[in-house]
């Protein structure tokens, strides 16, 4: 026991440290080619035909001076870790053999699917800082996330022959072939949570608390590697937040949030019916703050679209909050400490027999 919680933790520390190690670096050749965006606010990105001129005026001066493309510290330092041990203990055997976590059966799909998501939200975010029309249009985006999720959902169906998701209290609750469209409906929801970055710090705290406690159901269920893989991100993202930590000196963006929203959908999958346990049934809970977000969000269109009117000053709610007039460090703390709470009420469930 003592031996797998080291295979899982020392992974986490090393890409903290290479998070840290490589931020510098990244800061300078961010700020040194102007990486941010040409014009402040979301505009019509969100499919709002009205603008959202609340969240402009909010965020107008930050958004034209600090950095995007923050999330490639994230993704880089988690596949630097992975790779990395994999070649020393290619190389020399033990020690670093013991803490390789690229497993076919556990951390390929999610390694894959984090690289997938890093690539597609980087061309975003270049075209978002080289463009004046912005970056990629919404719909091509969410045809990639839907597309991930899609193959996800049919290696898991076709290859590792599930087709279930575990229910607390009841056991596996049997989908057949629809569960690859629900792996997929539920990468995309993920994904549209991920419009949480917006707050210095937020994203990065709430995404960390999250993989850590995927981490901790994985470990609990005898799947080391995955727990390592969720770590691992973990890890990476603590040294994102060490720079994220008001004032930002980077931006989590595309290639950060869409890389971690697939990776997550995967994750949780893994720690279902495949890993003997809840990981799906719990993902709404762990995740909250992502859930809130989409929840809101769709509140906010329908009220607009159907009761011409607003529910929230702006959407999703962490605006609003900033909106009444919070400081976003207290939005940003209190996300944290309701993503704590949440997550270890969800591994609760999670570990139900």
């Amino acid at each position: 026991m003592v031996i797998d919680a080291a295979r899982v933790l020392i992974p986490s520390v090393i890409s903290f440290v290479i998070g840290i190690a490589l931020s510098p670096l990244l800061t300078y050749y961010l700020f040194k080619y102007r990486a941010w965006k040409k014009k402040a606010g979301k505009g019509n990105s969100m499919g709002d035909s009205n603008g959202t001129p609340l969240f402009d005026e909010l965020h107008k001066e930050r958004e034209v001076s600090t950095p995007r493309m923050g999330g490639i510290i994230v993704w880089a330092s988690t596949l630097i870790t992975a790779l990395g041990i994999w070649l020393l203990a290619a190389l020399f055997g033990e020690p670093f053999a013991s803490f390789d976590f690229i497993s076919r059966s556990q951390t390929w799909l999610p390694l894959f699917a984090l690289a997938a998501g890093a690539a597609v939200g980087l061309i975003d975010d270049i075209f978002e800082i080289t463009r004046s029309s912005g970056g990629l249009r919404l719909r091509w985006r969410l045809l990639v996330v839907a597309l991930i999720g899609l193959f996800a959902g049919w290696w898991f169906y076709d290859k590792l022959d599930v087709s279930a998701i575990g229910i607390p209290f009841f056991g596996p609750f049997e989908l057949g072939a629809f569960f690859i469209v629900f792996f997929m409906l539920v990468t995309l929801a993920l994904y549209a949570g991920g419009v949480i970055d917006g707050i210095d710090g937020l994203a990065g705290g709430v995404f960390a608390i999250i993989f850590m406690t995927y981490a901790g159901i994985a470990f609990a269920q005898g799947q080391t590697s995955l727990a390592a893989f969720a770590a691992t991100v973990s890890g990476a993202l603590f040294a994102f937040l060490w720079f994220n930590i008001p004032p930002a000196r980077f931006y989590l963006s595309e290639t950060g949030t869409m890389a971690l929203t697939v990776a997550l959908a995967i994750t949780a999958f893994s720690t279902d019916v495949l890993g003997d346990g809840v990981g799906v049934a719990v993902l709404p809970i762990i995740a909250l703050p992502l859930t809130v977000t989409v929840a809101t969000s769709t509140l906010q269109v329908f009220y607009k679209k159907v009761l011409k009117k607003k529910l929230f000053r702006i959407a999703p709610i962490h605006h609003h909050f900033e909106a009444i007039g919070w400081p976003a460090y207290k939005v940003t703390m209190r996300y944290w400490v309701i993503t704590i709470i949440a997550g270890i009420f969800g591994i609760a469930l999670a570990l139900l027999k």
